[in-house]
């Protein structure tokens, strides 16, 4: 036996090992484990926003109050409102309608030769009195954009039967707005459009329109 051998084969057994461990490859990483991102939930489509309703005469309208409570608190409807009520009226536009009203202003009601509507506001003229305020009534709620598609589709003009049962004639008056004619030959402008109630819709018009 040699024993001056023993040491260094051992330690040439160690290096060899050694450059073994060395040459192996490290062992793969574990890929990451992927978490799922919650979704984002996506907004919901915006309401339409409701246009807001014009005033009258300077008077806020309530779209939510009925056309006589509306206007009642419009300053320039006062002629109008005196002569609804004369007419025993009021029940009837405080209904659930929907009606379609084109008021005229109390400039319109000046616009009668003098002592017209003191003569309508007496009792014995009652009859006549709301003859006149329907012919200012559509059945309906018939706002500035379908009134205006009825023109279109009429070719340039529509027919409107009034809860008094004569016609009235509606027209563009080439600038964006209508312009009524009654049976008279008489014409109105719609003033201001679109004034939302609860019960209907009402235009204003700047001068009172007549049957035959």
């Amino acid at each position: 036996m040699k024993p001056h051998l023993t040491l260094p084969i051992a330690i040439a057994t160690a290096l060899a090992l050694a450059a073994c461990s060395a040459a192996e490859p490290p062992a793969p990483a574990e890929p990451p484990v992927a978490t799922e991102t919650p979704a984002t939930p996506m907004p919901a489509d915006p309401m339409p926003a409701t246009p807001a309703n014009p005033s009258v005469g300077g008077a806020a309208m309530d779209a939510g109050k009925d056309i006589v409570t509306n206007a009642s608190a419009a300053p320039n409807l006062s002629t109008l409102v005196a002569a609804v009520k004369a007419a025993d009226l009021v029940a009837t536009l405080q209904g659930a309608g929907p009606f379609t009203v084109f008021a005229p202003t109390d400039d319109a009601f000046a616009k009668l030769p003098a002592g017209t509507v003191d003569g309508l506001l007496k009792p014995e003229m009652k009859a006549d009195l709301a003859g006149l305020l329907t012919y200012h009534v559509v059945a309906g709620n018939v706002d500035a954009a379908a009134l205006t598609q009825q023109i279109e589709v009429g070719g340039g003009s529509a027919t409107l039967t009034t809860v008094q049962g004569a016609i009235l004639t509606a027209m563009s008056d080439g600038a964006g707005g209508i312009t009524l004619t009654d049976g008279k030959g008489g014409t109105a402008k719609v003033t201001t459009a679109d004034v939302r109630q609860s019960n209907g819709v009402v235009h204003v018009i700047d001068s009172v329109l007549m049957p035959k």
